[in-house]
Order: C-alpha cells, then sequence, then structure tokens
C-alpha cells in the first residue's frame, strides 16, 4: 500500500504496522517517493479546475429571467422568427462570455495572492526536517508537530510530549484532548481516538511526531465535506447583495406583469409582447453585477497585497473598508514586538545573575513553539549552559500559563518552571531571599506582589521563576509542579513603536475606534495607554468580565478601550459584544490563544509571522506587522466597496429610466418602442464601461469614512435619477414624434441612440459626488465610454445595423439627440447637488 486508498481504522494499529503498511518509517520518504504518492494524495478536496470553469461558465445564465427569454427566444424560432432567435442567443453569450471571462481572470489573481501566505507543514524527507505546503503532505510522511500548527493529514502518534489537539470541529468538545502513542480499539469513537490526529483539527500545546496516514478526501474531515458543505457567515457585504437582488426582482416582477398586461390589452402580439417583456426584465437586472464584483474584489486583492495586505476572502474586503472598530493586541502591532529583557531581579528586588540563568535554562531547553519572550532571555543570557541537559519539559499552555523544564548538569536534577506571577506564586511553598536563605512564601508574598505591581506600573511585563532540586528525576509531570521555590523576577519591555500616536490618531480620523485586547496585567495596559495618548485609561480585566452579564459588557465595551488580563475564550465575548451593538469589527491577532476571536469577528486579520491556525482562521494576512499597513488596506477596502456601489448606482438609476419609459411608452405607441433584440443591446452596451470601473478614481469624500449597505439610500437614488432618465426619454420620445415625425424604425433607431449615448456618458457624472468636471475618471472607464458612444453614435451606419432593425439617421436627428443628452447632464449635475445636499441635512 502506497497511499492511493485509505487506510480505515489506523489507530488500531502499531506505528510499525502503519510504516509496514506505508513502506516508510522514522527516516520519513525519499523526495522521489514523495513526488510519485502526490497525483495519489487527493490533498484539496473536490478540487477539479475544469469542473469548476464550467460550472463557472453556467453560472453566467443562472438568472431565472435569462432562462425564461432564452426558452421564449427557442419558442420564436419555432414559430419561425429565426433571427430573433440567433440576434438574442447571441447577445446573451457574449454578455455570459465576458462576465466569464473577467471572473476567471479575477480567480486566478486571487489565487496567486492566497500563494503568498500559504500554510507549510514540517516534515521528515530523506532523513531531513523539511518546511512543504500542508497540501503536498502525502502518506507516510512523518510529521513534526508543534503548538500552533494546523494538523495536515489524519495521522497516527509516534511520540509526544503533553500534546493537546484541538478537535472541537469533530467532536464538539470545548476542551482539547491529549495525544499520546498508543493502540485503540477499532470500532472507538472518534473522540475516544488519543493515539491519532485529524485533518481540521489544530495543535494547542505540547509537541509530537506522526506518521501520515490518511490525507485529502480520504480523511475525517474529507469524509464530512461529502456530506455536509462548510459555509462561512454571511458579511455584511453579502447581506446587503442579497438584500439588493430581493429588491430588484420584486421591481422587475411587477414591472412585467404590467407591460405584458398592458400590451396584451392594446392586442399585440403575444410572443412579441413576451419577449418585450422578458428582454425589459433582463435589461433592468444588473446582468454583469456578479462579474462586476469579482473584478472589483480582485483588484482590490491586487492593490492590497502591493501594500502588504493579503486577503484570504475576498468578501472580506468590503467589510474591511466598513470597519470602524479594530481590536488588537499590543505586541508588534502597537508596540516594536521586539521583546528585550530588562532586568532579573530576586525577590527583594535586587539584580540577580542566578535567576537570568534559570530563566534562560527554561527558555532555550524549551521545545513548544517559538516565541519573542523566551528569544529574549536567551538572547541576554551571558552565562554558559553548555554543562546542562534536558531531561524532560512541560510544554506551555494557556490554562496553567506556565512552562516547566528538567534539567541537569551531571550531578544535579534541578526542575524550573517560569510563567505568570501569580500562576508561579500558587504552585510555591518557599521563597529564596537575597541571602539566599529560604523562607515559607507567605512571610514575604505581600513584598512579591508590592515589587511586581511596581514593575508593571513601570510598563514592564514581569515574570516569576520557581525551582525545585529532584533527585534522579527521570522525567517530570504536572504533578511536580508544586512545593517550589520562588526564585526571582524577569522584567521585560517592547516600547511603543515610533510615530505610533500617530498612526492611532490617523485611525480615528478615518472613523476607526482602536481597543486593546491584552493578557498582560492591568498596570502594565494603563501604562501603555497613557503612553499612546489615551486621557480615558478606563480598562476592564478579566475578572471583570466574569463577574459582569452580557448586557453590560454590551454597554461597557463600546466606552472602554483597554481590556487587560484577558482569557482567550474572553476575546470572543468581547468582539460578540461589540458586534451586537451595530459595529463591524476586526480583530488582529497571532496566537493560538487569538483563533475564537479571529472566527467571531466581521474581520479575522493576522500577520505572515502567526501560528499556522492563526493564519488560517484569518480572513486578510499583513505581511508587515504594521498599522500602517492595515490603514493602506482599510483605503483599498474602502475604494473597493466605493466601486461596487458605483455600478449599483450607474446600472439602477439608468436602467430603471430607460425601462420604465419604454413601459410607459409601450401603452401609447402603436408598436414596441424598441425590439427585443435591440434592449438586449443596449444593456450589452452600456454594460462594457461599467466593466471598468474597479480601475475607477474614486474621490477622498468616499474613503474617508467607514461605509455600509443602505438599501433605502440605493432605492433614492434609483427612484431618483431613473425618473430624471425617463423624463429625458419623454422629451426624446417627443421630439422624435412631434419635430422630426419619425417611423417605427426610425424612432426605435434614434431612442436606441439616445438611450445608449445618455446612459454611458452619465456614468461619467454619477461615479462622483463632485462636479464631474473636477472629479478625474480612471483612463479605462473613460476610454470605454467614449468608445462606446462614437460606436453607437455610428451603429446605423454600419451595413450589419439591418441585423437589429436599425436604419441610417438624418444628420438633424442627431443635433437634436446630443442636445437632449447634453441638456439632461446638466440637469443631472444640478439634481444630483441637490440630492446630497439635502441627504447631508438629513443626517
Amino acid at each position: 500500500m502506497d497511499g492511493q486508498e485509505k487506510l480505515p481504522a489506523f489507530w488500531a494499529y502499531t506505528p510499525n504496522d502503519i510504516f509496514a503498511k506505508l513502506h516508510t518509517g522514522l527516516a520519513g520518504l525519499s523526495g522521489s517517493d514523495a513526488i510519485m504518492r502526490m497525483p495519489h494524495a487527493g490533498a484539496e478536496l473536490n478540487k477539479n479546475n475544469r469542473f469548476k470553469s464550467l460550472l463557472l461558465f453556467a453560472a453566467q445564465f443562472k438568472s431565472p429571467v435569462t432562462v425564461l427569454l432564452m426558452a421564449a427566444a427557442v419558442v420564436s424560432f419555432f414559430l419561425g422568427d429565426k433571427p430573433d432567435t440567433y440576434i438574442i442567443f447571441s447577445i446573451i453569450l457574449i454578455s455570459g462570455v465576458l462576465g466569464y471571462w473577467q471572473e476567471k481572470g479575477a480567480s486566478g489573481a486571487v489565487s496567486k495572492l492566497l500563494a503568498l501566505v500559504k500554510l507549510t507543514a514540517t516534515v521528515k524527507r530523506d532523513s531531513t526536517e523539511k518546511e512543504i505546503p500542508v497540501d503536498e503532505v502525502v502518506p507516510g510522511d512523518i510529521v513534526l508537530l508543534t503548538a500552533g500548527d494546523i494538523v495536515p493529514c489524519d495521522g497516527l502518534i509516534i511520540s509526544s510530549n503533553e500534546l493537546f489537539a484541538d478537535e472541537a470541529a469533530f467532536t464538539g468538545e470545548t476542551f482539547p484532548v491529549e495525544k499520546k502513542p498508543c493502540v485503540i480499539e477499532a470500532s472507538a469513537a472518534l473522540s475516544k481516538r488519543s493515539n491519532a490526529v485529524f485533518l481540521g483539527s489544530h495543535i494547542v500545546s505540547g509537541s509530537g511526531i506522526i506518521i501520515a496516514v490518511n490525507t485529502g478526501s480520504n480523511t475525517e474531515f474529507g469524509a464530512i465535506s461529502k456530506h455536509l458543505e462548510s459555509r462561512h457567515p454571511e458579511t455584511d457585504f453579502e447581506k446587503g447583495i442579497r438584500r439588493f437582488g430581493y429588491l430588484l426582482m420584486e421591481i422587475t416582477l411587477v414591472l412585467v406583469v404590467i407591460i405584458l398586461g398592458i400590451n396584451l390589452l392594446l392586442k399585440k402580439p403575444v410572443l412579441d409582447s413576451f419577449l418585450f417583456a422578458l428582454a425589459i426584465a433582463v435589461g433592468l437586472t444588473p446582468q454583469l453585477l456578479p462579474a462586476i464584483i469579482s473584478i472589483n474584489l480582485a483588484k482590490g486583492a491586487r492593490r492590497m497585497a502591493e501594500v502588504k495586505v493579503i486577503v484570504k476572502k475576498l468578501s472580506a474586503i468590503e467589510n474591511f473598508g466598513s470597519m470602524n472598530i479594530f481590536c488588537s493586541d499590543k505586541t508588534g502591532t502597537l508596540t516594536m514586538g521586539k521583546v528585550k529583557v530588562q532586568g532579573t531581579y530576586n525577590t527583594m528586588g535586587e539584580a540577580c545573575e542566578e535567576t537570568l540563568l534559570y530563566a534562560a535554562l527554561n527558555a532555550s531547553f524549551q521545545k513548544g513553539f517559538d516565541n519573542p519572550i523566551d528569544d529574549a532571555i536567551c538572547e541576554a543570557n551571558t552565562q554558559n549552559l553548555q554543562e546542562y541537559t534536558l531531561i524532560n519539559e512541560i510544554p506551555y499552555d494557556f490554562i496553567r500559563k506556565r512552562l516547566s523544564i528538567l534539567a541537569t548538569d551531571g550531578t544535579t536534577c534541578i526542575m524550573i518552571c517560569k510563567g505568570a506571577l501569580k500562576n508561579i506564586m500558587e504552585i510555591c511553598d518557599t521563597a529564596e531571599t537575597g541571602n539566599g536563605e529560604i523562607v515559607p512564601i507567605a512571610n514575604i508574598s505581600a513584598k512579591i506582589e508590592e515589587r511586581f505591581e511596581s514593575f508593571s506600573a513601570a510598563g514592564f511585563r514581569t515574570l516569576g521563576v520557581a525551582y525545585k532540586r529532584m533527585q534522579n528525576a527521570a522525567s517530570i509531570t504536572k504533578a511536580d509542579e508544586q512545593l517550589m521555590t520562588f526564585k526571582g523576577f524577569v522584567t521585560l519591555y517592547d516600547p511603543p513603536k515610533p510615530g505610533i500616536s500617530d498612526t492611532i490618531a490617523k485611525l480615528t480620523a478615518q472613523g476607526i475606534a482602536l481597543k486593546i485586547i491584552t493578557g498582560d496585567n492591568v498596570l502594565v495596559a494603563k501604562h501603555l495607554g497613557e503612553s499612546l495618548g489615551f486621557k480615558n485609561t478606563d480598562v476592564i480585566t478579566g475578572d471583570d468580565l466574569h463577574n459582569m452579564s452580557d448586557r453590560a459588557l454590551l454597554h461597557r465595551a463600546l466606552t472602554v478601550k483597554i481590556f487587560a488580563e484577558i482569557e482567550p475564550n474572553q476575546k470572543e465575548r468581547i468582539i460578540l459584544a461589540l458586534k451586537k451593538s451595530g459595529n463591524v469589527v476586526g480583530y488582529m491577532g497571532d496566537g493560538i490563544n487569538d483563533v475564537t476571536a479571529l472566527h467571531a469577528a466581521d474581520i479575522g486579520i493576522s500577520v505572515a509571522s502567526a501560528v499556522d491556525i492563526a493564519k488560517g482562521a484569518a480572513d486578510i494576512v499583513l505581511l508587515d506587522n504594521d498599522l500602517e499597513v492595515l490603514i493602506k488596506g482599510v483605503n483599498e477596502g474602502r475604494i473597493t466597496f466605493a466601486n461596487t456601489l458605483k455600478y449599483i448606482f450607474m446600472a439602477t438609476s439608468a436602467n430603471f429610466g430607460n425601462m420604465f419609459s419604454m413601459s410607459a411608452a409601450s401603452a401609447f405607441l402603436s408598436f414596441l418602442p424598441l425590439m427585443p433584440r435591440q434592449i438586449l443591446l443596449t444593456n450589452l452596451l452600456t454594460d462594457i464601461p461599467e466593466m471598468t470601473i474597479a480601475t475607477d478614481n474614486t474621490d477622498a469624500a468616499m474613503v474617508n469614512k467607514p461605509r455600509k449597505w443602505d438599501i433605502g439610500f440605493i432605492k433614492k437614488f434609483m427612484v431618483t435619477f431613473g425618473l430624471l432618465s425617463s423624463f429625458f426619454d419623454f422629451v426624446t420620445f417627443g421630439v422624435l414624434l412631434l419635430l422630426l415625425h419619425a417611423n417605427e424604425q426610425q424612432f426605435q433607431t434614434g431612442w436606441f441612440v439616445e438611450s445608449v449615448v445618455s446612459a454611458t456618458l452619465i456614468v461619467l457624472v454619477i461615479r462622483t459626488r463632485n462636479f464631474f468636471l473636477k472629479s478625474k475618471p480612471g483612463k479605462y472607464l473613460l476610454l470605454a465610454t467614449l468608445a462606446i458612444v462614437i460606436f453607437t453614435l455610428l451603429l446605423p451606419a454600419f451595413p450589419f445595423s439591418g441585423i437589429f432593425d436599425f436604419v441610417p439617421l438624418p444628420a438633424v436627428y442627431y443635433v437634436y439627440i446630443i442636445a437632449v443628452v447634453i441638456l439632461y447632464l446638466g440637469v443631472a449635475e444640478i439634481v444630483k447637488a441637490v440630492f446630497y445636499r439635502q441627504l447631508s441635512k438629513k443626517r
């Protein structure tokens, strides 16, 4: 067996049995063997690019109205009107191909960006440890796991050291599960398989070595995914699009019924009337909206990548721009992120080299996961540690908040524990004084706490160090963390970043409130807040949260800027309270203890140096841990949101006006105001410039504060500018019928030209709140607009225009049409100014 097939009940085997079945060993696979197994690994679930491409193409035609129109065109074909059928299908196909091409390109661009933050796993290949993408792990690989890693496969434990995994996704169990080598019955439930780990879980603490047994669709996660489709919570942007879709459906349904009824009452041909009504429905629907959204989001993702912000979930871009509360830990974001040891002290507060020695032994020997505190202690140490050898360790976890190691110098075994002061003191019964005397800790606990508060008030993070000498011990367990001697303090500092106060001021100016959520003690947190210029340093602590109702937190969380001594599960509670108040909340975290908060936030933000599980949970990953990068990303998110709204304003106002005009005109004209094929061509031509909207320039006023979906505002905009468009359509009708005495084909040709030219040029007006000549449009939008205007003006003169029943127009027609369009643009500018002025008064 080489990994091609799923190995069931592998937890009932020993590691040696699995080695034999998968033809591997502790040295791992060879590189060539791994490559041979790769095609069979099934590493990416349900991956079929060709099938996905076909689905994406088919999705361009999934609108019920479009399907009805195609069905009606088929009926028309069998009734003898073949030209209409060909033309309607051609226009729908061209529109679909344009949408598919744009969405496909957008998807490809995003895939390339995601590769920049690809998750990796540590495996043994050719007896050497190496990092590989998690989707390249194959059956037979020897995988090394440590705290923060995402489990890349279903695997059997070979060895472990206090290894705990979070399997809540499978079992619903909120507490981490300990994993160790053993043999479990084949019939054991997943929650009882303590000798195995599974794809989709992650390591909370400790370390271990496993053999990869099943990967991809052969895993437990793969089996679940075949039956259950995992869905992310709907974002505010997605909710807005859905509500907007409902609005259009309601308007479309009403118009279709009215138009069809009027035409049938006037005894016009049934099939022509039905096609006309469906064509109007298609014309009212912004068919390219999905493509435009994809283009905008992909373009936004590329622009954000240029400022070192990688978007993993495209729909999060709009939420990023709408964010009005940003929650973050302090380390690396507000501070330099380069922790330094300020000093090491005994219980009397005197400098003590031996305390540094003990702390350095603890920090250098720990194998759990790299962290800046242990790195800083190792860097500060100048003493020789080579005479010591590590015997065993108890890794750090977020419940004990301490780390223990057992080391020997060849003659004596010593257990050293380092961690949060409170958690260290609770396992000590004695303390070492400045002169080396050992006394009951109760005698000096008040002085220890007094010195701790003094260090904290000065802004130093302060850890406790304790030790216990053990005779000939071969290992230690959590039960050994008792009856220890308190040695002293390690103080660390991480100064605020230069200019961070100015950066926070920029966030505030953009309408984003910063809230600090940290595990540090209240005095350190207050000191940081004061150094950042926070005037109100009121703090909520973890203990406060324990005694606070959800309703009280809902109120307090809005006004408090600093949350200190916060436990990992409390972060999620704070985020949810802020969201319930109607805020769009971003949370930035890079550790194992940040995962639930990242999931709970509207926008989960992490950094490239974060642990895998944090990067996996985040929607957005910053390549630089810098708030300036975040601000640039927020701006790009707002630009993307603004450009998406521009398309909706353009499409709905122009389309609504034209369709309303056609509905009304069909009631008094003896012929159809536009043929169905002409309506579809109108829709196609007006959509082409709008496909470039993602490249448009955006006014500063549109990105200076968070903006959310406002369906009421969209309705007002659509009705106001739709009726204005419709008014000038009636002006055009009057000119064509009363002044120029146009016949049926001249009327249809003349109105088609006016309709397309006015709907295309009005884009330049409504894309900005400023006077359109003062707001420079994007190059591609301007070129596409001019190209469509010129093409439309010349179209009636082209030989093939007869296919659409167009006829050449006399020059006088163009004079009147251009005059109407210029007047329309001028009046639209005036209406726009009044519209936004009234809007600002109401707000």
